[in-house]
């Protein structure tokens, strides 16, 4: 493994940093520079651009700003997930992974020069008033954010609970801006949320992967176990956007065979090829192993994993593991693709820079990146009155993004509609996206996990399908055998 880089989650305050991150920080801050090859007519370019703009612009800029600048745009112009961190930004990196903190409670990236939602943290401000990942925000307290980086944008939306932050959402799909007024929350990050679905079933939702996934995760399904002992488990990824990599090969290590593979990494820069196996020495944290007095039942017990566009990183890690290995059925929809690794590598005691250094790969060689994990049974999500959850963004969506190896460049079948049809299907969205707002996840109106539940049952699994002309209305019941 080459022991130079340190597993590391990034998990937001009323908004987190970045998008669906499994980060790696890495401690090698001496490592030498390599630049034997450096590009000295594009330096010299360089520098008559930044004298131009040192002596000739209309007001005085500083040095530092103007160097920060311009690392910002040559990292950020890279993928949608590197970035310059100046002081401000890696101090908030350092803050947001205590899972406690005051704000609205979202995850955050950067699309088109504005502000994106990851994805809504469950039970929160954000999540009530029906934000959803893919949203654009547009406005800060009647600020634009275009241009803004996740660092100012985080200081601008966090504040003191109890206090109102007005925000404006534009949906590109459905072309509409919304101003919300929200107040501010303290944020705590419940990681698993568990209950009894009926005596001998279980409902384990995962909502994020911080240090505390694996443990909270074992120790709910033992309560459930002891009330009934369980015949199956539905395992609950659905809008959770990632978090540390070894709570995430903790958690498939707890259904898996001993050193199984769980996911592997491929790079350029030293220690990322690495192979993360389901052994202790990949997931306890400070000596410390959730899995040490695991039951045997573990490993046997029938487990379905839902996924969906907001499943991300360290969700993928799971599912992928779980499905290649023949563990879990998942159900649900494609997930999220967000498969590679970022790198903190500190450029001094107060700045350092986000790089993407690797990929991921599944245990079967099965690339995340921009692909994300298929489900064995897709299904759309549908409330109980046949309304279907609007589109999620993912990935490949995304300006700029890393291709996945061997990426097949396919473009989406162009739909043919007219401007009426078209409009007429925008606005049965807007509709169906009101339904939706503040949709709790694992009760009786959620369609996915109804279906998961029959799945392990052995019940006939109702799949929603959406005609190609009407992807926004309500979907016709199909049947599908799931033995």
């Amino acid at each position: 493994m080459g022991g130079v880089i340190q597993r590391l989650g990034w998990i937001g305050g009323g908004v987190a940093v970045g998008a669906a991150l499994t980060l790696a920080l890495s401690v090698d801050a001496n490592r030498s520079f390599r630049g034997s090859n450096i590009p000295v007519e594009e330096l010299r370019l360089f520098s008559e651009v930044f004298s131009r703009v040192k002596n000739d612009y209309v007001v005085p800029v500083d040095d530092r700003k103007l160097i920060e600048q311009a690392i910002s745009g040559m990292v950020s112009g890279l993928d949608p997930h590197s970035a310059f961190l100046d002081e401000q930004a890696f101090k908030e990196l350092r803050t947001t992974t205590s899972g406690r903190f005051g704000g609205i409670g979202i995850e955050i990236g950067v699309e088109d020069g504005y502000i994106k939602v990851v994805a809504p943290i469950d039970d929160t401000p954000a999540a009530r008033a029906g934000i959803r990942a893919g949203d654009l925000i547009m406005r800060v307290d009647g600020e634009s954010t275009r241009g803004l980086s996740t660092s100012k944008a985080v200081e601008k939306m966090r504040g003191t609970p109890g206090t109102k932050v007005r925000i404006e959402v534009f949906r590109k799909e459905e072309r509409t801006t919304e101003t919300l007024t929200l107040t501010r929350e303290v944020i705590k990050i419940a990681a698993v949320r568990a209950r009894t679905i009926e005596p001998g079933y279980a409902y384990v939702r995962v909502r994020t992967f911080n240090e505390n996934t694996v443990a909270d995760t074992v120790r709910s399904i033992i309560e459930q176990n002891q009330k009934a002992p369980l015949k199956g488990i539905v395992l609950d990824l659905r809008n959770n956007p990632g978090g540390l990599l070894d709570a995430a090969v903790g958690l498939s290590a707890a259904f898996l065979p001993k050193d199984a593979l769980v996911v592997y990494t491929e790079g350029r820069m030293e220690g990322t090829q690495a192979r993360y196996l389901a052994s202790r020495e990949f997931y306890a944290r400070r000596g410390n192993d959730p899995l040490a007095d695991l039951p045997g039942w573990f490993k046997t017990v029938p487990l379905v994993v839902l996924t969906n566009g907001g499943s991300a990183s360290a969700s993928e890690i799971v599912a992928g593991a779980l499905q290649d290995h023949k563990r879990a059925t998942v159900i649900g929809t494609q997930t999220f693709g967000k498969g590679s690794v970022q790198n903190i590598i500190p450029l001094s005691s107060t700045t350092g820079i986000k790089l993407t250094t690797s990929r991921y790969f599944t245990p079967s060689g099965r690339s995340i990146q921009a692909r994300g994990i298929e489900p064995e049974i897709v299904i759309e999500q549908m409330t109980w009155d046949g309304v279907m959850a609007p589109k999620i963004q993912r990935e490949k969506d995304l300006a700029r993004h890393l291709l996945g190896k061997d990426e097949e460049n396919d473009e989406a079948a162009d739909e043919d509609q007219s401007e009426e049809a078209r409009e007429a299907r925008l606005q049965k969205a807007r509709e169906d996206a009101k339904k939706l707002r503040g949709f709790d996840w694992g009760n009786e109106k959620d369609f996915v996990f109804a279906q998961a539940v029959n799945h392990l049952k052995g019940l006939p699994v109702v799949r929603s399908t959406v005609p190609k002309e009407t992807k926004a209305a309500a979907a016709k019941p199909e049947k599908v055998e799931t033995h």
